[in-house]
């Protein structure tokens, strides 16, 4: 068996990393192909030796550009990839275009396609992302799912149930086999953020998705109310290269926030573990702030990851001031949110995900 995994955005290689290891102990032969579709090729580069990944058997290198021209441009780099490599399968993972693109031309192809991560949705049509989603899931031979929220959505789009395989999130196995390298301490001291008996009360936030950015009122709001909440607790705010951009440009006003380069993730999952809220944007945040049992702030309208909210430390707000500063209060004074780890989020997806694509030969 030969197995092909697409990537495209730089945070799906902590997907990635824990289901090509799993494969590799059953001496399943694989062939990893990054779109280069993401304007974070320094972050790849971080993200694969943190997690000790090898480097990509192939960069389609199609760079940064809109939806419609990276998905084609994906789309004939994969069929000339697919011809060169010819799999039997192969895994996209997420959202993203590279997923999208991949999963067509795969089909196109007459491969079978499997999705880790399938079945999550925001109910938001008007969200690239969420279009990605769908439509790969419609494509997809395989759907291996996180949690029963993403088998119920699957179930309703009238995918056949023998394909849905919940195995819990893959996303998780990367962060539980990273725990034990994490070492805050010295990040925290450089900010400030110890004292005798560990680490200070702080915010934790990050933003850099396409509904933040996009919407210069949305993110200038989200740092008029930073401002104001740095006056009662420090606010940490590792800055995405997409952000910074976008702040630059249109001149946005804040001040007090402390502001640093993009982390790694070792050093991100270090300040995340022990802060005090995280405000965030990002999907994968808001799963590991649930499994880690941090109060979390999404500063969105909606979210593809429900089951963060419904059992997790979650809570979505949207982006007005007086509701993200009364949240904040609210747990500065004891009143968070308190959820629990959803079932299969052990740290085994990967495990199972190889298990089922191995038994299946």
């Amino acid at each position: 068996m030969h197995i092909l995994h697409v990537l495209g955005a730089s945070p799906n290689f902590l997907k990635v990393a824990p289901v090509m290891a799993a494969l590799r102990r059953r001496s399943v032969r694989q062939t990893l192909v990054y779109t280069g579709s993401h304007d974070d090729v320094s972050m790849a580069d971080g993200i694969l030796r943190e997690l000790r990944v090898a480097t990509p058997d192939e960069n389609l290198g199609v760079g940064s550009g809109t939806h419609a021209h990276q998905t084609a441009q994906i789309l004939m780099g994969m069929e000339r990839s697919l011809q060169q490599w010819r799999p039997d399968l192969v895994l996209v993972y997420g959202d993203s275009d590279a997923a999208l693109a991949a999963s067509l031309a795969a089909s196109k192809s007459g491969l079978p396609v499997g999705h880790v991560e399938a079945g999550l949705r925001s109910g938001d049509r008007g969200m690239p992302d969420e279009i990605n989603r769908v439509v790969t899931d419609c494509l997809a031979s395989w759907h291996f799912t996180p949690s029963e929220d993403a088998d119920e959505n699957l179930l309703t789009e009238g995918v056949e149930p023998s394909s849905i395989k919940r195995v819990g999130n893959v996303t998780i196995d990367t962060l539980v086999q990273l725990m034990p390298r994490i070492q805050p301490r010295p990040l925290l001291e450089m900010f400030g953020l110890m004292n005798g008996s560990g680490p200070k009360p702080y915010v934790l936030v990050t933003l850099h998705t396409p509904d933040t950015l996009d919407d210069e009122r949305a993110l200038d709001r989200i740092l008029e109310a930073l401002t104001e909440i740095v006056t009662d607790i420090p606010v940490v705010f590792p800055v995405h290269p997409r952000t910074r951009a976008r702040m630059k440009d249109h001149q946005l006003q804040f001040s007090g926030l402390l502001l640093t380069q993009p982390l790694t993730y070792l050093q991100f999952i270090g300040l995340l573990r022990h802060a005090t809220v995280v405000i965030t944007d990002s999907g994968g945040t808001q799963e590991e702030t649930t499994y880690l049992g941090v109060p979390c702030l999404t500063v969105r309208e909606n979210t593809d990851r429900p089951i963060t909210a419904h059992l997790g430390t979650n809570t979505v707000i949207g982006s007005e001031l007086d509701s993200l500063r009364l949240h904040v209060s609210n747990i500065l004074s004891g009143r968070g949110k308190r959820g629990s780890v959803p079932p299969l989020w052990d740290g085994l997806a990967a495990e199972r995900i190889a298990d089922c694509l191995v038994g299946a030969r």
